[in-house]
């Protein structure tokens, strides 16, 4: 219907005085992949990019880390040609492989590393006319979701060096590098199946990477250590020398003087316990804010740490205002980040929703202004 279409065009182009704002600093993005890249030692990195960059966009992340990265890790076929059609030529993994037997000459065409971790993408790659040069084979370990078993390592090898499918890697992926649990069951399953293939090695995530040097074979798969997220619930991002990349921001709307005993937001599920000063800031559920963030989840106003009171609204969240007798409506509101309000662990938020950054960071509504800078 073009009468829709011209009017979502039109939206689309307006400059929204809603005063919710998302900030990515491609400098700290830069500055996270070269600690990624200390700890990696002589390995050669894939900067994990999957899901638009964790929330922080596809495009603008590649062009930051081009000339740094060895290559790109990704999920869709079609995203890794969005790539290419935008100029990007680095190497490219599709970590879920291909998903579609018309995926499959792309890969060719395109130069495009797939995992392969099932029979039926075998099947495919049988049955196509063009293949790719290089492929990985995806082991599992332990983890249970992807991959060969490792006593199938072997046929699964064959049959791709039969289809002319020669440079291959081994990966896997682990369960526990971010708990006490750790990877050494997986890890020994992993080398013992690797036991002279003579092939190339692709392990450690994040956590791995921080956590177990003996993880990092000659390929590494950072990905939230990149966006200034700690793959670890006991340590803070910072301690890991990381700077936080996306800034999520808004500004006071209305502010309230409660009376004892009035409460706050649907549910009034938060009871003034005397006198107080709250704030209404520009950001909600619907913006990607997690609803479930109870009183208490850490916010900055003006410089000030605060937390949130009552439940999360679809289009805005409540404040605590004691203590900052001068703040008005207007006030620069911090979410998660660093920004006009003070600085915010996205860690932090993040645990006090029961949730990890990872999903703060993907799950950012698209109707959020973003700027990179």
């Amino acid at each position: 219907m073009p009468g829709i279409a011209q009017a979502q065009s039109a939206v689309s182009r307006v400059i929204t005085h809603r005063p919710i704002r998302a900030s990515v600093r491609l400098q700290a993005l830069q500055h996270n992949f070269a600690q990624a890249r200390r700890l990696a030692g002589e390995a050669r990195t894939w900067a994990v990019i999957k899901a638009n960059a964790y929330g922080h966009g596809q495009f603008q992340v590649a062009r930051a880390l081009q000339g740094l990265s060895d290559g790109f890790a990704l999920l869709e076929v079609e995203n890794a040609l969005a790539l290419r059609a935008a100029g990007l030529t680095q190497p490219m993994l599709l970590l879920e492989g291909f998903f579609a037997a018309e995926d499959v000459p792309a890969l060719a065409r395109h130069d495009l590393t797939a995992a392969i971790h099932c029979r039926e993408q075998l099947e495919m790659l049988a049955a196509a006319e063009a293949r790719p040069a290089r492929a990985y084979i995806k082991l599992n370990t332990g983890m249970n979701r992807l991959g060969f078993r490792p006593a199938d390592l072997g046929a699964v090898r064959q049959q791709l060096e039969q289809l002319g499918i020669r440079d291959l890697t081994l990966m896997s992926h682990f369960a526990g590098a971010d708990i006490p649990e750790g990877i050494e069951t997986q890890r020994q399953v992993f080398m013992q199946a690797a036991a002279g293939t003579g092939l190339p090695l692709c392990l450690a995530n994040s956590a791995a990477l921080v956590r177990y040097p003996e993880a990092r074979g000659d390929w590494v798969r950072p990905g939230i250590m990149l966006y200034g997220g700690s793959p670890f619930a006991e340590t803070p991002a910072d301690a890991l020398g990381l700077e936080p990349v996306m800034t999520l921001e808004s500004r006071l709307i209305g502010i309230q003087e409660l009376r004892a005993g009035e409460r706050v937001g649907y549910g009034g599920t938060f009871t003034a316990p005397g006198p107080m000063r709250i704030g209404i800031v520009a950001c909600g559920y619907a913006d990607g804010y997690p609803r479930h963030a109870p009183t208490g989840t850490p916010v900055a106003v003006a410089g000030h740490p605060s937390r949130t009171l009552g439940r999360v609204s679809m289009d805005m969240l409540v404040v605590d205002l004691q203590d900052m007798p001068d703040v008005r409506v207007g006030a620069p509101v911090t979410l998660w980040g660093a920004g006009e309000g003070g600085r915010v662990d996205a860690d932090a938020v993040a645990a006090a929703a029961g949730t990890i950054s990872y999903e703060l960071f993907c799950a950012l509504a698209s109707r959020v202004p973003m700027e990179w800078r």
